[in-house]
C-alpha cells in the first residue's frame, strides 16, 4: 500500500565499551566533533546496519534484495535489470549507457532491491540504471554528552610466518591498538518523504520493515570493536498528510533527552538519561506520535 503520510523520527541508541563508527583516516579512532567533543556516527553506518538486518531477515531475496553489499559487482545487478527487460546487452551495447531502456532499467531495480527503493542510489556506471532518491533519509548522529576515546593496547601471542618467531623473544608479542567509548548516548534524526516513495514504490510494508530494523539492528551487528550497543527509544511523528502538519524541527523540538543524575559524573549507562516528550517521560521503546 503507498505512504499516504509524511513521517519524521528520532531514534536514540547507546554505546558501552565499544567504538560505534570507526574514522579509517584517523587509525579507526571513534568519529568525534572536535570543537564540542561530541560522539558522532555518519548516516552510511547506520544504512549499512540496516541492509544487513533485512539482508538476514528476508535471504537477500526479491523485493528484499540488497544492492550495495559486501563484495557486491554492482554492474552484474544492473545487467540483469535489461536481461529481466529482454536487452541483450552483448549485442546492443548502446543500452550500456543507458538507451531507452534506462527508466525501466530503474524501476525494475526500485522493485527488487529494498536498500534503493528506500536509501537511492547511484546507478550511472558502465550499466546505466540511472539514479534514484530515496525517500528515508538520515542525518549524523550526534551523542547527547561529549564522549572521551579510550585507547587500549592489546598484544596477539601468536605469529604470521617463521621469520618473525625468531624475532621474537620472551614476552615481545605482535602489538596493536583498540579504541573505545566508555559510555554514549546518540540521537539520529531520520525524515521519509511519502512524494519520493512514490517514485521508488517504497510502501507501508518497507516501512514497517524500516521500524523493524531500527529497533533490532544491533542485536544482528555484535563484535568485540562495538561493544555493547542498543536501541533505547525510537520517536517516531506520523503526520496526517502527504506534505505534513509541521515542520521537522518544531517537532524534535518537542523531545529533550536530560541527565536524571549527578551530572558531575560521567553517564554511564542508558538509566542515567530521561527522555520526555512535551515534559511526559516515554517508557516505551517504540512511539508513534500523532502530529
Amino acid at each position: 500500500m503507498e505512504l499516504q503520510k509524511r513521517y519524521d523520527f528520532i531514534l536514540l541508541f547507546d554505546v558501552r565499551d565499544g567504538n560505534p563508527n570507526g574514522d579509517p583516516d584517523a587509525g579507526n579512532l571513534p568519529r568525534i566533533d572536535p570543537e564540542t567533543g561530541n560522539g558522532l556516527v555518519t548516516d552510511v553506518c547506520i544504512k549499512r546496519k540496516i541492509r544487513n538486518y533485512v539482508d538476514i531477515v528476508k535471504g537477500n531475496q526479491p523485493p528484499y534484495e540488497i544492492y550495495i553489499k559486501e563484495k557486491a559487482i554492482l554492474n552484474n545487478s544492473n545487467k540483469r535489470a535489461f536481461e529481466a527487460l529482454g536487452v541483450d546487452l552483448a549485442k546492443d551495447t548502446s543500452k550500456r549507457k543507458g538507451g531507452d531502456k534506462t527508466e525501466e532499467a530503474k524501476l525494475w531495480m526500485c522493485k527488487n532491491f529494498f536498500d534503493i527503493r528506500t536509501f537511492g542510489a547511484v546507478m550511472t556506471t558502465k550499466i546505466n540504471c540511472g539514479q534514484v532518491r530515496g525517500p528515508v533519509q538520515f542525518t549524523f548522529a550526534r551523542s547527547i554528552d561529549p564522549v572521551i576515546a579510550a585507547e587500549h593496547s592489546i598484544t596477539r601471542m601468536a605469529v604470521t610466518t617463521e621469520e618473525e618467531a625468531e624475532k621474537q623473544s620472551g614476552d615481545n608479542r605482535t602489538m596493536g591498538r583498540k579504541y573505545t567509548i566508555p559510555y554514549g548516548l546518540y540521537q539520529i534524526h531520520g525524515f521519509i518523504s511519502p512524494h519520493l516513495a512514490r517514485q521508488t514504490g517504497f510502501d507501508t510494508d518497507d516501512l514497517e520493515l524500516l521500524w523493524d530494523s531500527l529497533l533490532n539492528m544491533f542485536d544482528y551487528d555484535r563484535s568485540a570493536a562495538r561493544g555493547f550497543m542498543s536501541t533505547q527509544r525510537l520517536i517516531i511523528f506520523e503526520h496526517s498528510s502527504l506534505l505534513g502538519d509541521k515542520p521537522a524541527q518544531d517537532l524534535f523540538a518537542r523531545v529533550s533527552v536530560e541527565r536524571k543524575t549527578d551530572q558531575d559524573k560521567p553517564a554511564r549507562s542508558f538509566s542515567d538519561y530521561k527522555v520526555t516528550l512535551d515534559g511526559q517521560l516515554l517508557d516505551n521503546k517504540k512511539n508513534i506520535i500523532p502530529v
